[in-house]
């Protein structure tokens, strides 16, 4: 980036610019011309000058120049043309003028305005470019709200300005400066009481607006601070709930948002103020010309074309002149914008490019030591975190790092993995500083996991094998159509200065991970997540997620097979009653009123039992054999029975989890509304109460409530009303329900939900974690565990990984960094959301996973606990920042020192 935002314009659109400058300029010669022909009109055809005589005749377009020293030259004499004619003939010119002046216009925009959009489209890509490098502590000083604002609003103005910042001069220049010669031209007056004005306005417009760029610096400012505090707030959103201090943050915003108000009010006063005066310059001028140029006429000094001529030509002087005072003020405030943003961007010990350059070359491995050289970290504050480390980590050795509380263990992983940078000292493999080393080898080479992971938002599949994405490895084969738009795409990404990087064409370095290709990735990876005891996570994701039937056909066509596989392993274990099936033509007495009625899934957005009760098909198909009235009394019913039972209980009672059909907060609500409906006749009840109390029905299940409201005859009407439902069903329901059917696979309900095509029964002691342990019994023995493994990994994990919990997320971070296979291994307490024995039992897998490698490599694990280092060749003890032991477990246990201390804690 240049400091100098014309400079950085130029630079990199020069040609564009020169081509664009040479079409503004042959613009002007039909723009003279179309000002030029109104006064042939009225002169000549309209006020018959040149046509006095009976049957006179002019020439209609001569081609004839007056060259100094030579005289008058005509290369053409036209052709003749009467009065008549001449008026059609100069009028269509004009048409065809105005014409050719709009197609100069529309290319002139149209080019300048894809110019703006790939300088744009360049200066976002060099910010982000610059984010990607810049050094760790840069981003302990910066809130990512304000760095975002700057990449996606701040530079949005320097797109409009970019196509403007030489064509928009040279064309309101020329537009203005052709209209002001040409008055001049028409008489010399009249052209200086517009050249006098039109000074004024240049001079005085500018001054003014000087106020307004200051204005607008502080609206930038004070919005940029805004949406940093907006997103410290979504992202400590938990602290403040915790300490209850929402309303503080909304005093805080309120301030700001009056702060920002009170500019905007001054900048919109002082704008409007500066619009009136350049419009009262404006309107001047034409009162000057009609009553001045009115007078000469009037005296005979010009001629009613002239006049006319000057008044249309002055028409089209105000709107250029006052674009071209906006576009000098557009220039100094996207100066400012730009100087802002050049000097947020601008930083220290920003890495060089050639780090992270791309390399589809797969990395050798590491076969030297990693060593720390008197190393020293410090904060921000220049507090020293730990100081003067040396040591030897060869290929292969198992390394735990333990230290005291701050003791420096942790600074020291982070420091070994490029996150920390030294502020003395280095750590080098072999003879190479790894703030020097290519990404390309560091990235690939060494794996870093911590206890607080990050994980982009996207399914859990593009997370785990993020680590795996170094380079496009496999390009993406485009046909017809689409060939032509990668084409265009790749062309566009050239000319805006992108890296002509396909996102769509395979990054995944199968290598890297154990695989051959696509097609053995997911078994070369089910190891990783059995190490880190994450398969059981993933299979339980696939299980609750409904599949798309075109990416798993044959998950769909073996669904039946499936049932029956289940059906048989329940009768084998003598558990016939967990599960009761959907019957086409019966009541399933584990499923509530509203599954029973329906009989199918959503295909969308699931509708609330309200939303149900109040559809009026719904409600017609209740109503054909009065079941609607049924199911209002046997609403009232449970109403009656729930706020007897639970009205005196305490909203957090675990009894109110138990209720599917009422919350805590809603007992007082049904309590006045039995109150309100109680004795009254059902045609009386306003509709939404009726919808209210019905849908208590329809979430009412038998077996798991026990009110004893569900009688034999009920649930055959619901049988019945189901029929009726999908007889007459109208196209927008048919659209939101998909029935179930047995031969069939539901696509919009959940992998399990289709398996086990029924309902858990509510009166087995565990009965859904007896299900599931059946149903992957199942998938195990139809080999369709790992497709299932495979529906799971399409989960989408939320922002920030949120959907998944705190130890999913570190699960899932170990198994990437175990997956890319590198040569050092740094583990900084992984696992801080388990117990110490689930720590220890996965420690354990992951430990012998990787010593199977053929590569070895080397681990250097973080250990949360000094108990766990005895699975270590080797201890590395920190306290105070400082390395105080180094040796094996047994060693350092039979001491005296730090780590037989904290081993016996």
């Amino acid at each position: 980036m240049d400091k100098s935002l014309a400079r950085f314009i130029w630079t990199h659109t020069w040609r564009q610019q020169i081509w664009i400058l040479v079409v503004v300029a042959l613009s002007m010669i039909p723009y003279f011309m179309a000002l030029d022909l109104p006064k042939q009109i009225v002169n000549g055809p309209i006020q018959g000058k040149g046509f006095e005589g009976a049957g006179a005749m002019q020439p209609f377009l001569p081609i004839a120049f007056d060259l100094p020293f030579i005289g008058s030259v005509r290369l053409y004499a036209g052709f003749p043309l009467d009065r008549e004619q001449m008026l059609y003939a100069l009028s269509f010119v004009f048409l065809f003028l105005v014409v050719v002046n709009g197609l100069f216009k529309f290319y002139i925009n149209t080019y300048k305005g894809r110019l703006g959009e790939r300088m744009l489209r360049r200066i976002r890509f060099i910010l982000v470019d610059r984010v990607l490098r810049f050094p760790p502590f840069y981003f302990r000083r910066v809130k990512a709200a304000e760095v975002a604002s700057m990449v996606k609003d701040e530079v949005e103005p320097l797109g409009g300005f970019i196509g403007d910042a030489f064509v928009q001069p040279a064309l309101l220049g020329g537009q203005a400066l052709t209209a002001l010669v040409f008055i001049l031209l028409q008489n010399f007056w009249l052209g200086m009481i517009a050249a006098v004005i039109v000074a004024a306005q240049i001079i005085i417009i500018p001054q003014m607006r000087k106020r307004l760029l200051r204005l607008g610096r502080e609206r930038q400012i004070t919005a940029r601070q805004l949406a940093g505090r907006v997103g410290e707030i979504v992202d400590g959103i938990g602290t403040i709930h915790i300490h209850d201090t929402s309303n503080y943050e909304r005093a805080d915003v309120a301030a700001r948002l009056g702060h920002i108000f009170k500019i905007r009010y001054d900048l919109y006063q002082w704008k409007f103020l500066v619009k009136f005066l350049n419009n009262f310059l404006a309107q001047v001028t034409p009162f000057l010309f009609y009553l001045i140029g009115g007078y000469l006429a009037v005296r005979g000094r010009i001629d009613i074309g002239q006049l006319v001529a000057v008044i249309g030509a002055y028409k089209d002087l105000p709107s250029p002149l006052k674009d071209l005072i906006d576009w000098d003020q557009a220039r100094q405030d996207v100066q400012v914008k730009y100087q802002q943003v050049f000097e947020q961007f601008s930083v220290d010990r920003i890495l060089a490019p050639e780090i992270q350059a791309l390399s589809r070359e797969p990395s050798p491995p590491l076969g030297a030591p990693l060593t720390v050289s008197n190393l020293s970290v410090a904060d921000d504050s220049g507090a020293t975190l730990v100081e003067h480390i040396s040591l030897r980590i060869t290929p292969g050795e198992r390394v735990a790092l333990v230290g005291t509380p701050n003791g420096g263990a942790d600074i020291l992983a982070e420091t070994m993995a490029r996150l920390i940078w030294p502020a003395g000292g280095r750590v080098s493999i072999g003879d190479g500083d790894i703030l020097e080393l290519p990404e390309a080898v560091v990235g690939r080479r060494i794996s870093y996991a911590s206890s607080d992971p990050y994980l982009f938002q996207g399914t859990l599949r593009d997370n785990l094998f993020y680590s795996l994405k170094h380079a496009p490895l496999i390009d993406r084969t485009y046909e017809g159509p689409d060939a032509q738009l990668a084409k265009w795409r790749l062309s566009e990404a050239e000319k805006a200065g992108n890296p002509p990087y396909d996102v769509d064409a395979d990054w995944i370095d199968y290598a890297s991970a154990g695989a051959g290709g696509p097609g053995d990735l997911l078994i070369a990876t089910m190891p990783t997540l059995a190490a880190v005891d994450l398969s059981k996570d993933v299979l339980e994701l696939g299980l609750r997620s409904a599949i798309d039937p075109a990416r798993h056909p044959h998950l769909v066509e073996r669904v039946v097979e499936l049932r029956a596989a289940m059906r048989e392993r329940l009768e084998e274990e003598g558990l016939d009653d967990l599960v009761v099936p959907f019957e086409p033509g019966a009541y399933n007495r584990e499923a509530t009123v509203g599954e029973n009625l329906l009989f199918g899934a959503a295909t969308g957005r699931a509708p609330s039992r309200r939303e149900l009760a109040a559809d009026p098909y719904i409600a017609g198909v209740l109503a054909a054999d009065g079941l609607d009235r049924t199911l209002y009394g046997m609403g009232l019913d449970i109403a009656d029975q729930t706020v007897e039972l639970f009205s005196d209980l305490p909203p957090d009672h675990p009894f109110f989890q138990q209720l599917g059909f009422m919350t805590a907060e809603e007992v007082p609500l049904y309590e006045a509304l039995i109150q309100k409906l109680s004795g009254k006749p059902y045609e009386s009840a306003a509709a939404e109460d009726r919808a209210r109390i019905i849908a208590l029905s329809f979430a009412y299940i038998e077996p798991r409530y026990r009110f004893g409201l569900l009688t034999e005859e009920i649930m055959a009407r619901v049988v019945e009303a189901r029929q009726r439902f999908y007889e007459g069903l109208p196209d927008d329901l048919r659209d939101a329900i998909e029935p179930y059917d047995p031969e069939k696979y539901t696509a919009a309900a959940s992998v399990l939900d289709n398996v086990l095509f029924g309902r858990i029964g509510n009166n087995q002691a565990e009965g859904p974690e007896r299900v599931r342990a059946l149903v992957r019994g199942v998938l195990e023995e139809t080999g369709l565990y790992d497709e299932v493994l495979d529906v799971g990994l399409d989960f989408d994990v939320g922002v920030g990984g949120r959907r998944l919990s705190v130890v999913q997320r570190q699960k899932l971070d170990l198994a990437r960094a175990m997956l890319k296979r590198a040569d050092f291994v740094i583990l900084n307490r992984p696992l801080l959301a388990l117990d110490q024995r689930q720590q220890e039992s996965i420690m354990r897998r992951v430990l012998d996973g990787l010593k199977h490698e053929e590569r070895n490599p080397a681990v250097i694990w973080v250990v949360s606990s000094a108990a766990m280092a005895r699975f270590f060749d080797r201890v590395i003890v920190f306290d105070a920042g400082t390395l105080v032991e180094d040796g094996t477990h047994e060693t350092l246990s039979n001491g005296n020192g730090t780590f037989s201390t904290l081993v016996s804690r």
